[in-house]
């Protein structure tokens, strides 16, 4: 933690190479504005689309901030320098090191490091392993929650497994259906009619803001379906679809060791498109109605959290997460979606708007998360790397 005359260096990683890069730039905003600057400094470094790692002018980065999104200046601009971040804990013991990729200097160091990167190579444990290896604090998941949250498949069988109802689904490989025959093609259609019926959700396993997800309605269009959501992963869902609510809960992990993780209480999305697609999302402005709290009963709401709760647990989340639920709008039931390791930061992202709902602002809720990478590094640190006898 840092004393009250100096103030802790937080490293807002933003960018990355995913489908959900623009996503991150608008999230990555939103932090840079609302980090409380009696407490913090700001260290911008981006990860541009051929993955090379940008530190940003302070200035620059915390003009365009006052914007909806950041700009990632172009390589050779003076309001950048490339850097790496090696794993190498030694050179600055408890910090993140950037290094001038061009003169292997230090261009900058941090405290801690605020990942608001979203789908793969960003959230899905890549990149946590490279904190790691770093020794660095971090906000939010650790490499299993991260890896095990962006994989669609693995989460929904952690929460079968944990007693968490998930709706049905069937999954199919990239290089399994390339080398399939016409008959086995068939096979496997006539399987996904037979058990899940139509309409069906068609989604890539690890990605996230619904890039390549569609409604597939009837047989005639789940091949065009399949072929698209190919373009973002080899491992593709194909989920039942029912008539169902979508309920969000924010999660945050306690500040006392070993206690339950705090959990929001519900929102809802209604979208007035066929589905919570990317254009609901983020193209059209009316695309959803976002009710906070969400009009449930008071014991809906409380099943909800738990359900919640649960899941983060059955991950083994850290810090944050963004846990979807599924209502049945005939049965009453509760499915599991999906977690979100890191949920949207966005001005309007329902992560930080239930927390302000519940009683946590959007700066209180940002120094907090930074304060729970703080105290677990220190956790960590006091752990043994040598195998000692008794």
């Amino acid at each position: 933690m840092s004393s009250p005359s100096k103030k802790t260096r937080v490293a807002v990683l933003f960018g990355g190479r995913s489908g959900e890069h623009e996503i991150s730039l608008r999230s990555a905003a939103s932090v840079i504005r609302n980090l409380d600057r009696s407490r913090f400094e700001i260290v911008p470094v981006a990860i541009d689309k051929q993955g090379c790692w940008q530190l940003i002018s302070a200035p620059v980065a915390e003009q365009q901030a006052q914007g909806a999104s950041l700009v990632i200046p172009r390589a050779g601009s003076p309001d950048v320098r490339p850097v790496v971040l090696p794993p190498d804990p030694s050179r600055a013991a408890g910090k993140a090191v950037f290094l001038d990729v061009r003169t292997g200097e230090v261009a900058a160091t941090a405290d801690a490091v605020f990942p608001v990167l979203h789908g793969p190579l960003c959230e899905d444990g890549t990149l946590q392993g490279i904190l790691e290896l770093a020794e660095v604090a971090y906000v939010g998941c650790g490499v299993l929650a991260s890896s095990a949250g962006m994989d669609k498949e693995i989460s929904k069988r952690l929460a079968r497994d944990s007693g968490i109802p998930i709706v049905p689904f069937v999954t199919i490989r990239s290089e399994r259906w390339k080398r399939a025959s016409a008959d086995e093609k068939n096979l496997e259609r006539e399987r996904i009619a037979r058990e899940l019926g139509y309409p069906v959700f068609v989604k890539p396993a690890n990605m996230g803001s619904s890039v390549g997800v569609h409604k597939v309605k009837d047989a005639a269009n789940f091949d065009a379906a399949l072929m698209d959501a190919f373009k973002y992963d080899t491992k593709i869902l194909i989920e039942k679809g029912i008539a169902a609510r979508e309920i969000e809960l924010a999660v945050l992990e306690s500040r006392a060791t070993g206690e339950s993780p705090r959990v929001s209480i519900a929102g809802e999305i209604t979208p007035t498109h066929e589905f919570y697609s990317y254009e609901a999302k983020y193209l059209d402005e009316n695309g959803a109605a976002l009710a906070i709290p969400a009009a449930l009963t008071d014991a809906q709401m409380r099943q909800a959290q738990k359900i919640a709760r649960e899941v983060f647990d059955a991950l083994e989340c850290e810090g944050i997460a963004r846990v979807d639920l599924f209502l049945d709008k005939n049965s009453g039931q509760y499915y599991f979606n999906e977690v979100n390791t890191i949920p949207g930061f966005t001005s309007i992202s329902m992560y930080p708007k239930m927390w302000e709902a519940s009683g946590l602002g959007y700066a209180a809720l940002l120094s907090e998360l930074v304060d729970l990478a703080l105290e677990r590094q220190c956790r960590k640190k006091a752990l043994s790397r040598e195998y000692l006898e008794l």
